[in-house]
């Protein structure tokens, strides 16, 4: 074998060798969300806002905003669902915001509390007809991540409910005098 033809082989063994694990390994990673897909910062107000009215703020307790419901939803949706359940949570946000536009002639963050509550529970009752379909509607996974976020998080649990980070003895028979509920 000539030393120009062992070269040339070399070389040609050597290119295709990197070139074929590069195309390769181009193919193992995931495929990053469009931007329809996911919830940014820019959301987290409009989400504050319907956690807000759906939980509000108390002389006993914080509001949603309080605990930032806003940013666990966006984080739950972000990272823990589908591209279908995205879908439909972000369509569902859109919706909120044509509505509000289309009834009051403004942004649902600019509206009275009176309004937002109108707005929410026609979208509440819209909600329980659809759960005889057995597919997820969004204002359902919307209160659902209302709930659990507020409720996991410091102010839901030591300002809301009951919070005893030591529970003491059992006492089985106790007098019950309305508290709330345990965290």
């Amino acid at each position: 074998m000539q030393r120009r033809e062992a070269l040339k082989l070399t070389t040609i063994a050597l290119g295709s060798s990197i070139i074929g694990a590069e195309l390769f390994l181009s193919g193992c990673s995931a495929p990053p969300k469009k931007r329809a897909q996911l919830i940014t910062d820019t959301d987290v107000p409009l989400l504050d806002e319907i956690s807000e009215t759906i939980l509000p703020e108390t002389v006993q307790s914080p509001g949603a905003k309080a605990a930032q419901v806003g940013t666990f939803i966006k984080n739950m949706v972000n990272d823990c669902y589908d591209l279908d359940e995205t879908s439909i949570f972000i369509n569902g946000l859109e919706t909120i915001a044509e509505q509000s536009e289309e009834t009051y002639g403004k942004s649902f963050l600019d509206l009275t509390q009176e309004q937002k509550l109108e707005l929410l529970t026609q979208f509440d009752d819209e909600a329980r007809k659809y759960r005889l379909s057995g597919k997820p509607h969004f204002f359902g996974m919307l209160k659902e991540l209302t709930l659990w976020g507020y409720f996991s998080s410091e102010p839901g649990a030591t300002k809301a409910l009951r919070y005893n980070p030591v529970p003491g003895r059992f006492e089985g028979c106790i007098p019950y005098n309305g508290e709330n509920a345990w965290a």
